[in-house]
């Protein structure tokens, strides 16, 4: 044994292909929400793009829960373009008016996607925060605004607890059935400097250990250790020894499933992957009855999957039979 391997442990919930998730925060919520997504999973992956910190991602949760906020106070125009300082900059606009109607319209979608979901995943990046200078208030993003504008803080786990309990209260009235899965990102922020990162993902763990003793339905999952331990070699980073490897987020996800889905979702997933590789395979010889009768059984593959697990399979199908001849 060369390795210590983290062992992520039952969590209960047995979830299924016909749970709905929403995940919300850094750019790891995405790998996660993609993965759902690929696999047949209704899930609204990042609704307001990256958001790092856990103080914007609290305040956007409570808005998308029905706690009144004026976004319109909280906007800013730059180089002729609009901007919510609580939201990615994805979120912009040369009209104010249309950048507010994209703000409602991403509440409304998220306020719907809560309200039925099972699981909501808050994936947190970074402690680190920016306040705007003029109001004292912590902005998700400073949209590369001068940085005269700002003050960079470290925000203490209380203060993130406190931002936490207030959204979590709205969220059970809205759904109280939905649990919490808490992560921290395996990607270190090194623009903050190596020991600042440090510190910063300290504040975020002892934060979600905090929140798992006080909620028995607020649940965490260790991708920063599975991450920083059991896959610490350089091998699983990207070139920017940074980012996880396309390896090491699918070993990652193999150990998410094995703790929060129920085993048919397992066998599901081990079914649909061929269908995944099938549907990148690419003939030298289209025309060929070898190629076409390929083509025939995964169609009936298909249909053997849909019937079985009650999913659409329609976009796929599409494309196997665009290539029959």
């Amino acid at each position: 044994m060369f390795r210590t391997e983290v062992q992520v442990a039952p969590s209960g919930l047995a979830l299924g292909l016909q749970d709905n998730v929403v995940t919300i925060g850094s750019c790891f919520a995405d790998v996660i929400g993609t993965k759902l997504q690929q696999h047949k999973v209704d899930v609204l992956v990042n609704p307001f793009g990256t958001i790092f910190n856990p103080v914007s991602v609290s305040l956007l949760l409570k808005a998308a829960s029905g706690q009144p906020y004026d976004f319109e106070q909280h906007l800013v125009q730059n180089n002729g373009i609009w901007y919510a300082y609580d939201l990615h900059s994805s979120f912009s606009s040369p009209s104010k008016d249309d950048l507010i109607a994209q703000i409602q319209q991403r509440l409304q979608t998220t306020s719907e996607a809560l309200q039925q979901a099972s699981l909501l995943i808050i994936t947190l990046g970074t402690a680190l925060a920016y306040k705007l200078n003029t109001t004292g208030a912590v902005v998700a993003n400073c949209h590369k605004l001068p940085s005269k504008n700002f003050t960079r803080t470290l925000l203490s786990s209380e203060e993130i607890i406190l931002a936490f309990e207030d959204m979590y209260s709205l969220l059970k009235m809205i759904n109280p059935q939905l649990r919490v899965l808490l992560t921290v990102s395996p990607v270190r922020h090194i623009k903050e400097t190596i020991e600042m990162n440090s510190v910063s993902k300290s504040v975020l763990r002892v934060m979600c250990h905090q929140l798992t003793q006080l909620h028995e339905d607020v649940l965490y999952f260790p991708a920063y250790e599975i991450m920083l331990d059991d896959l610490r070699d350089y091998r699983f980073y990207k070139h920017d020894m940074l980012h996880p490897t396309e390896t090491a987020e699918d070993y990652i996800w193999q150990k998410f499933i094995a703790a929060y889905y129920d085993k048919e979702f397992s066998q599901f997933t081990q079914d649909w992957e061929k269908v995944q590789r099938a549907l990148t395979h690419r003939a030298f010889h289209p025309a060929s009855e070898a190629h076409q009768t390929f083509l025939r059984r995964a169609l009936k593959q298909l249909q053997q999957l849909e019937q079985k697990y009650k999913i659409s399979t329609a976009a796929e199908a599409a494309q196997f039979k665009a290539q029959l001849q």
